[in-house]
C-alpha cells in the first residue's frame, strides 16, 4: 500500500521547473495514480504555488501550470476552521512559513507523509514524516 502523501509548494515547483529532486516527485505521483489514490494538497499551498510559478514565468506559463496539475493524481484539501486553527498553533511553535504549517496540519490531519526538500522542514520531523527529495 503507498503511505499517504501530502506535497509542498516546494516539491511542485520542483516538478514544473525541473529542479533536483523532481524525478522523485514524479515518481511519488506515479506511485499514487498505480495505487488508485491521489496525494494532497491544501488550497494555502495551492496559492502559494500558484505565485512563485508566476512570478517566475508570468501569468500565462502559471495558468499552463495550473492545468497541468489538475491532470495530476492530487486531491486538493479544503482549508476549514480546525485546519486553521492547528496551522496557526504549529506556526506558533515552530519556525516555519505559515503556508508549510499548513501543509504540516494537513499532514497529520491526515496520519501521511510531507514531500518536500524544503529545509525548514528539519524543525517539524518530529511532528510528521518527512519524505526528502533529495
Amino acid at each position: 500500500m503507498t503511505e499517504a502523501l501530502v506535497l509542498d509548494s516546494f516539491s511542485l515547483v520542483s516538478l514544473f521547473h525541473r529542479e533536483p529532486g523532481w524525478e522523485r516527485v514524479q515518481k511519488a505521483l506515479y506511485d499514487q495514480e498505480k495505487a488508485q489514490t491521489r496525494a494532497l494538497l491544501n488550497w494555502i499551498n495551492w496559492g502559494e504555488f500558484f505565485y512563485i510559478v508566476k512570478r517566475r514565468v508570468g501569468p500565462t506559463r502559471a495558468a499552463e501550470a495550473l492545468d497541468l496539475l489538475e491532470q495530476l493524481p492530487i486531491e486538493l484539501v479544503p482549508v476549514d476552521q480546525a485546519l486553521v486553527r492547528a496551522a496557526a498553533e504549529i506556526k506558533g511553535d515552530h519556525a516555519v512559513s505559515y503556508a508549510d504549517a499548513f501543509c504540516i496540519a494537513t499532514a497529520q490531519r491526515h496520519q501521511a507523509a510531507v514531500l518536500t526538500n524544503d529545509p525548514e522542514f528539519h524543525a517539524v520531523e518530529h511532528l510528521v514524516p518527512i519524505q526528502w527529495l533529495t
